[in-house]
């Protein structure tokens, strides 16, 4: 079994506090949504999990058959070793690197390496046109390209947990949706259990299995199931225009 669990959590940049108080959880099998606008914590709080900014308060416990491990004051490559990978927002791809290398380079990880061809040939299966441009450079390729590359790279660490900050964020409506679908899509095929920072409603509900609201680093609202979450004055307000 597994499960994320978020207590208490504070975290900032410097004197500025970008996080207070935060709690959430994710258990196995579920897609979970972290909505808020631009500057409310989500990308933060990602952060926070994958050891990249260390949070001045609370605790990240990764429970994963039956061992507790506490996140915080661990390093990313340890994290990543636990079978947690993140898909960050603006991709942070290797820009001079090809397709192919950038692929690869996901896949540096100990559980992952026995897997690397099976999970090419799974991810050229999910994107076809990484396969097609295997030799070209990662930074000339579109912004929907390059997408596909980050979540494809996340993927080779054959990870458990998978965090994706803002997958829609640069790209047209029918790339945001075909996005969403191959999250879902690759979350069946991988058996994955997805923590998803958006802020595009209508398409995280789409493969949500529930939700937290996130308003100025703090948890405004949890919603149990998908009606219930759309169901909230503050999607009706800030979504959904109501």
């Amino acid at each position: 079994m597994l499960r994320l669990a978020i207590d208490g959590l504070e975290a900032g940049y410097g004197a500025v506090r970008a996080l207070h108080g935060v709690s959430l959880e994710v258990r196995q099998g579920e897609t979970v949504t972290l909505l808020g606008t631009n500057g409310n914590g989500k990308s933060t709080l990602m952060k926070c999990i994958m050891g990249l900014l260390r949070p001045s308060r609370g605790s990240i416990v990764l429970e994963t058959d039956g061992e507790r491990v506490d996140l915080t004051g661990k390093s990313p490559h340890e994290i990543v070793a636990l079978g947690v990978a993140m898909v960050p927002e603006g991709r942070r791809l290797f820009p001079k690197l090809s397709v192919r290398e950038n692929l690869l380079l996901g896949a540096f990880r100990r559980g992952a390496r026995g897997g690397i061809e099976r999970n090419l040939a799974l991810c050229h299966e999910a994107f076809p046109v990484l396969q097609e441009r295997s030799s070209q450079l990662a930074g000339s390729m579109s912004g929907g390209q390059q997408q596909m590359l980050a979540i494809a790279r996340a993927i080779m660490s054959a990870p458990r947990l998978l965090l994706v900050d803002e997958p829609s964020v640069g790209l047209s409506p029918v790339l945001v949706k075909q996005m969403i679908d191959t999250i879902a899509a690759l979350k069946q095929r991988f058996g994955l259990t997805v923590l998803m920072a958006e802020q595009n409603f209508h398409q995280a509900g789409r493969i949500a299995d529930r939700g937290y609201i996130i308003v100025n680093g703090e948890i405004a609202f949890e919603g149990s199931n998908l009606l219930e979450l759309q169901s909230s004055e503050l999607v009706k307000s800030y979504y959904l225009g109501s």
